[in-house]
């Protein structure tokens, strides 16, 4: 079951989406009077997906790409697919290490690998917050939308920018896209990782593969299944259940912070 499920997700017109996407970065940059944009070159499907489309919408000279890895967590091949990334589409790159930075505030920390995860992803925010304020950029994010309905992000992390162009799109449906802008198959099979420790990739920390994940987020967000009716369609309540508690548990990391509404006196 699970299986149509995702055929049917995945029978788009990736042609008609990429048009889309690129006139939602033009008119937003536009909008916004910035010189161009600016985002981060991971060397992952999402990543080089957001830059094809971007590059097209706004030219490879208002692009630049920053590449932020850690040499003790980011894979050299992660780095040398974003530098072919930005070859191939003609954009200026800046890399930058972080790990000194890190390092520098883990001087002053207790240790913890989460937090310092986290942390290297705020790193990296920051990082691209500053080429945006020093060249009038916008910084485009891209996430997706299966890691944005189960919080798979760090919240002001990979989660601070000001666009997520990609965003209604799941994992999988990234990855047909990404074929038909003719990204490199390595890039396109590669298992995802936002690299916040060794070893680490999504799908492990998830639990699920996203040919898994994605239909069951398609039926309770899109098609607002009842989860009893979702769990005949797909044979599992286990990745209902699990999907409905990473939904509920990231709820914050999709609001924007709540404020005390003050009560004026009668």
């Amino acid at each position: 079951m699970a299986l149509s499920v995702l055929d049917k997700l995945l029978d788009l017109d990736y042609s008609n989406i990429s048009t889309q996407i690129q006139n939602f970065i033009f008119t937003y940059v536009e909008e916004a009077g910035a010189n161009g944009a600016v985002l981060g070159l991971s060397g992952g499907v999402d990543s080089t997906v957001t830059a094809h489309l971007a590059t097209k919408a706004l030219s490879s000279k208002k692009m630049l790409g920053l590449i932020l890895p850690d040499h003790t967590t980011t894979p050299r091949e992660d780095v040398e697919d974003a530098e072919n990334t930005a070859k191939q589409l003609g954009i200026k790159t800046q890399r930058i290490d972080i790990s000194p930075i890190h390092y520098t505030f883990m001087k002053n920390l207790k240790p913890g690998r989460i937090p310092e995860g986290n942390l290297r992803a705020r790193v990296r925010m920051c990082i691209l917050y500053y080429y945006a304020n020093l060249d009038n950029r916008v910084v485009v994010g891209t996430g997706d939308r299966s890691e944005i309905l189960i919080g798979y992000y760090t919240k002001h992390g990979d989660g601070g920018v000001d666009i997520l162009p990609i965003g209604g799109l799941y994992k999988t449906q990234v990855r047909m896209l990404a074929k038909h802008l003719k990204v490199s198959s390595r890039i396109v099979e590669k298992q995802s990782s936002p690299r916040l420790w060794a070893g680490q990739t999504a799908e492990g920390e998830i639990g699920q593969k996203y040919e898994v994940i994605d239909p069951a987020l398609h039926l309770l967000f899109d098609l607002n299944m009842p989860p009893e009716q979702a769990e005949k369609q797909l044979g599992s309540s286990e990745i209902v259940n699990q999907i409905l508690e990473r939904n509920r548990r990231s709820q914050h990391k999709r609001e924007i912070p709540h404020l005390c509404k003050i009560q004026q006196p009668t």
